[in-house]
C-alpha cells in the first residue's frame, strides 16, 4: 500500500520527465520548422509547448494535494488551481486562434513553401515515438499508484501522437510538392491546441459551479452505503468536485431507537467504505437520521419540538402528583414522526403494571400536543450510575431537576 508521499513523488518524477521531453520537442520543432518554412511543424512545436500547461496542472494538483486546510481555507486550496486553469485555458484558445489565422492567411496568399527535407521528417518521426513512449510510461505509473489524474495526462500524450502524425503527413506531402497540405495541417494543429484550451475551460468551469459526479457514480455510492448493516436508507446525497478531489454529503437513515453512539458508528462505517471504494473522495460529511425525511426540506426552517429541559418540566407539572413519579429511574426521549415519544424506566421489582402505568401517564398528559405516546420499560435492578451520568436527577420533592 503506497503512502500519499510515495504517490506524490511518483507523480512528480514522471511529470517532470514529460516536461523535459515536451520542452526539447517544442524547441526543436519550432526551430526546424522556421528554418525549413513549415507552418505545420511550427504549429506542432507550439502544441508541444502547450502540453507543459497540462504537466504544470498535474504538478500543481499533486503539490496542493499535500497541503492541508489552513485557517483561511478550510476546504483546502484546490480552487486556486481551478482559477489558474481558467486563465491558461483562455490563453491556449487565443494562441490556437493566432495559429489558425496565420495559416489561413498563408494559404490564401499562395505563399511558396519549400520542401522541408528529410531532417524535418525524421525529427517529426522521433517526436511521434517520444510521445508514444511518454504515453506508455505515464499510464503504467498511473495504474501503479491508482491516479486518475495521471492516467488522463497519459491519454493526453496519446492525443499528441495523432496530431504529430497529421504533421508528418503534411511534411511528406510538401516534400513531394503538395504544399497546401502543410498549411491545412497547421490549421488542424491549431484547432487541436484550441480544443485543449476549451477542455480546460469547460472542466474548470464545471468545478466552479459545483457540478455533481455522473449519476452512475452517485448510484454506486448509494449502493455501497446501503450495504452497511444498520443502514435503512440514504437520501440527500450530494457530490461536487474540486481540483481532482471529490466531496460528498449524505443523510444516513438508521433504526430510530438505537443509541446515539451506535448510529454514529454506523455513519462512520459508511464513511470508511465510501473512502475505500472511491479514492478521490477527500471530504465526506454524513448526517444520521432516525427516520427518512427525504424531500421535507431543511428542518431548521420549521418550528422544532421541545428539548429535554422543557419536556421534563411539562411532564413534571402533569405527573408529579402520581405515586409512580418517584419510581422513575430514567427517561428516554425519542423524536419521531413530528412528536416526542417518552420511555420511562421503572425498577423491575415495582408492583405496578406497565401497561396501566403507561395508560395513566398518557391520560394525565393528554393536553400536551407534542407527546405521541408513553412506554414503560423495566430495569433489572438499579445499577450504579456515576452522578454526572444520571439523565434525570430528582430534588427533595421527587421531581426531576
Amino acid at each position: 500500500m503506497q503512502t500519499p508521499a510515495d504517490k506524490h513523488q511518483a507523480t512528480r518524477r514522471v511529470t517532470l520527465l514529460s516536461v523535459g521531453v515536451n520542452c526539447m520537442l517544442g524547441a526543436a520543432k519550432v526551430i526546424v520548422g522556421w528554418i525549413v518554412g513549415s507552418a505545420a511543424m511550427v504549429a506542432d512545436g507550439v502544441h508541444s509547448f502547450s502540453d507543459l500547461v497540462t504537466d504544470g496542472f498535474v504538478l500543481a494538483a499533486s503539490h496542493y494535494g499535500h497541503q492541508g486546510p489552513d485557517h483561511d481555507h478550510h476546504y483546502g486550496h484546490g480552487r486556486i488551481e481551478t482559477l489558474a486553469t481558467l486563465f491558461l485555458g483562455s490563453v491556449l484558445i487565443f494562441v490556437a486562434g493566432a495559429i489558425a489565422w496565420s495559416s489561413l492567411e498563408r494559404l490564401l496568399s499562395a505563399a511558396r513553401i519549400p520542401p522541408p527535407g528529410i531532417g524535418a521528417i525524421l525529427l517529426t518521426a522521433l517526436a511521434l515515438l517520444a510521445k508514444e513512449w511518454l504515453f506508455h510510461i505515464t499510464r503504467r505509473v498511473a495504474k501503479r499508484i491508482g491516479s486518475k489524474m495521471l492516467e488522463a495526462n497519459a491519454w493526453h500524450h496519446r492525443s499528441d501522437v495523432f496530431s504529430t502524425g497529421v504533421v508528418m503527413v503534411a511534411l511528406i506531402s510538401s516534400q513531394f510538392g503538395v504544399t497546401w497540405i502543410d498549411t491545412l495541417a497547421a490549421v488542424i494543429v491549431g484547432l487541436l491546441v484550441g480544443k485543449v484550451g476549451w477542455d480546460l475551460l469547460w472542466e474548470s468551469g464545471r468545478e466552479l459551479v459545483d457540478t455533481a459526479l455522473p449519476v452512475a457514480t452517485q448510484e454506486e455510492m448509494r449502493r455501497m452505503a446501503m450495504s452497511v448493516p444498520g443502514v435503512r436508507g440514504i437520501h440527500d446525497l450530494r457530490t461536487r468536485q474540486s481540483a481532482g478531489r471529490t466531496m460528498l454529503d449524505l443523510h444516513v437513515v438508521v433504526p430510530p431507537r438505537i443509541s446515539v453512539s451506535e448510529g454514529h458508528e454506523i455513519g462512520n462505517e459508511v464513511s470508511r467504505r465510501l473512502r475505500n471504494g472511491f479514492p478521490a473522495l477527500t471530504d465526506l460529511t454524513f448526517h444520521v437520521d432516525p427516520e427518512d425525511d427525504a424531500g421535507e426540506g431543511d428542518p431548521s426552517r420549521f418550528p422544532g419540538l421541545p428539548l429535554r429541559p422543557e419536556v421534563e418540566a411539562a411532564l413534571a407539572r402533569h405527573w408529579s402528583s402520581l405515586p409512580v413519579w418517584s419510581e422513575i429511574h430514567e427517561m428516554e426521549l425519542h423524536y419521531l414522526e413530528g412528536a416526542v415519544m417518552v420511555v420511562i424506566c421503572l425498577d423491575e421489582a415495582s408492583p405496578r403494571d406497565s401497561l396501566t402505568v403507561a395508560h395513566d401517564l398518557e391520560q394525565r398528559a393528554v393536553d400536551i400536543d407534542w407527546l405521541s405516546r408513553v412506554e414503560v420499560r423495566r430495569l433489572a435492578g438499579t445499577p450504579y450510575v456515576p452522578e454526572d451520568d444520571i439523565p434525570v436527577t430528582k430534588g427533595d420533592n421527587g421531581r426531576p431537576s
